[in-house]
């Protein structure tokens, strides 16, 4: 899709913000962020509630209505989009779901048009969503759907690590069905392309783990690694892809297997997220392959407990904006 509005490489890239579930700690992190003088942040959230959070943080923030071609210094742009209902700080109300929703189709539709350079997404709660009747299991099917992406691939960075996941959001009893020897070709094309096209790596070097104990144990633990993994791999190395495994889970992720890759594969979400959260939670990005924009998270939830309490670390917002700018200059 070509862009509507003219991209000026001089200019400062302009980030939009979802700010997320409102009664969370995404209002917070945006609000704590420093703003920085090299780029552009649109928050895409209801003023009045940016206005109040800051109240109740202590927070001197100025805050200006978002103009694309107006930028300001040293305030907050803000894309104002209305609240369905009024916000407690800590307590959920399904009747703001649509209103997060908004925030993200908004920050999609402005990317794709070139209006934003990338999107960078504050935590939402997947629970209250669907209790407001909505089916939502995460950003990353959220974001593809949009986009009408056929193949989309969640990858967290932090740590010194790269891992992407073959899965997602999927209850764990239902994760041996979902991978197939097509579903893992399209993963590791997009993994591949991606860690080439968006992190300028020209030959990256993948390790993908095993789905069962020991990598199947020569199949006595499961057939999997025999019947799907190992020929994938086997394919796409013919193509010149550079790809190790399956190996198990539980010593892939040492030294001497991350030190010579660039990229890890896991099979599963906590298979692999347990090991990157261990070594980065708080200073983590979440980033979705294969979109035609870019998007970056933060790495954790949306800490209901201690919304508007000051208490919290921006530090994965603040490497999700990083990451996302760095993203957007190889672009």
């Amino acid at each position: 899709m070509s862009a509507i509005f003219p991209v000026h490489p001089d200019l400062p890239a302009i980030l939009a913000v979802t700010a997320g579930e409102p009664a969370g700690i995404g209002p917070d992190l945006v609000l704590m962020h420093k703003i920085e003088p090299n780029v552009r942040l649109v928050v895409i959230a209801d003023r009045y509630l940016l206005e109040s959070r800051a109240h109740e943080l202590g927070l001197k923030v100025i805050l200006a209505d978002f103009e694309t071609n107006a930028p300001v210094s040293g305030k907050l742009e803000v894309l104002h989009m209305p609240l369905a209902a009024p916000v407690q700080t800590g307590k959920l109300d399904p009747r703001n779901s649509f209103y997060v929703l908004d925030t993200l189709n908004r920050a999609i539709t402005g990317c794709l048009s070139g209006e934003f350079s990338a999107v960078v997404t504050a935590p939402v709660h997947k629970g209250v969503i669907n209790d407001a009747g909505i089916p939502f299991t995460g950003h990353t099917e959220f974001f593809a759907k949009a986009t009408s992406t056929p193949t989309v691939v969640m990858m967290l960075i932090g740590g010194g690590l790269k891992v992407a996941l073959a899965t997602t959001h999927l209850p764990l009893s239902r994760v041996c069905e979902a991978i197939n020897k097509p579903q893992l070709e399209s993963v590791l094309r997009v993994l591949h392309a991606d860690l080439q096209y968006r992190f300028g790596l020209k030959n990256p070097r993948i390790l993908i783990s095993g789905l069962n104990p020991h990598a199947g144990e020569g199949g006595h633990l499961g057939r999997e690694e025999i019947e799907v993994i190992l020929p994938v791999i086997e394919k796409l190395r013919i193509e010149g892809m550079l790809l190790t495994g399956p190996l198990p889970a539980d010593t892939l992720f040492t030294p001497p297997w991350l030190s010579t890759h660039d990229a890890v594969l896991a099979m599963y979400h906590d298979q692999g997220l347990s090991v990157l959260k261990y070594a980065s939670f708080g200073s983590g990005v979440n980033v979705t392959l294969g979109l035609p924009i870019i998007r970056t998270s933060v790495d954790h939830g949306t800490a209901l407990d201690r919304a508007g309490s000051g208490n919290i670390s921006t530090g994965s917002m603040t490497e999700a904006i990083r990451t996302a700018l760095m993203l957007t200059s190889r672009s």
